[in-house]
């Protein structure tokens, strides 16, 4: 038997500006997640969990809580552009366009706007990515620069491996 070692995500080296990635995974959102998002970072705002009030608004049902859309298409990244991050150092120009609601399935990619190396440390570098978010109808619901240090290939601390 041979063993693979995993997908271990990018390093600084492998971004290039303009490349693009396609993330892998959509997420559909359910009422409980929004429900249980809003209660977790006590967002009281009844647009996101009081279907009555909500269908009394223009949108006639409850919005998915933004900071749900922005931490999940966040997640989403992850396995392309933050894999091996040494510190995520902020997100810029967040933009929601149009709403998310229960029951929507939410797809994202980023586009590779930067990479430099770090001015203070060796051992990493700088990207910036920009990363849009879309419904199942590929309506823009998100879209946001997200900056991050990035280890170096050989740099990063040692991932545990099984038995290991």
């Amino acid at each position: 038997m041979t063993v693979k070692e995993g997908w271990r995500g990018r390093f600084f080296e492998d971004f290039e500006v303009g490349d693009v990635y396609e993330h892998p995974l959509g997420r559909t959102i359910t009422s409980a997640d929004n429900i249980w998002f809003t209660l977790l970072t006590q967002n009281t705002a009844p647009i996101h969990f009081d279907h009555h009030y909500a269908a009394q608004t223009e949108f006639g049902k409850p919005l998915v809580n933004s900071c749900l859309t922005l931490a999940l298409v966040t997640g989403q990244s992850v396995t392309d552009v933050t894999q091996n991050v040494m510190a995520n150092l902020g997100w810029d120009e967040v933009r929601l366009p149009n709403p998310v609601f229960e029951g929507d399935t939410v797809y994202s990619r980023s586009e590779v706007l930067e990479a430099r190396a770090s001015g203070s440390r060796k051992n990493v570098g700088i990207v910036t990515v920009r990363t849009t978010g879309f419904k199942q109808d590929g309506t823009e619901v998100i879209s946001f620069k997200r900056t991050a240090m990035i280890y170096r290939r050989g740099q990063a601390p040692r991932i545990a491996k099984a038995g290991k």
